[in-house]
C-alpha cells in the first residue's frame, strides 16, 4: 500500500514527503474528530465487572 501511494505521488523526493505528511495529518484529523467519537460508545472501555 505504501509503495503504491509514494509510486502515484508526483514530484521529486522532498515534494513527495511533504504531501504524505499532509496525508497523515489529514487522516488523522478525520480520526480524532469524526470516526473515534463515532465509535466510542460501542466501546466497553467503561464496563467495569468490579465492584457488581
Amino acid at each position: 500500500m505504501y509503495a503504491w501511494l509514494w509510486r502515484h505521488l508526483p514530484g521529486p523526493v522532498l515534494v513527495r514527503v511533504l504531501l504524505v505528511a499532509v496525508l497523515v495529518a489529514a487522516v488523522l484529523a478525520v480520526c480524532f474528530t469524526w470516526v473515534f467519537p463515532a465509535v466510542a460508545p460501542f466501546m466497553p472501555f467503561n464496563d467495569t465487572t468490579v465492584g457488581e
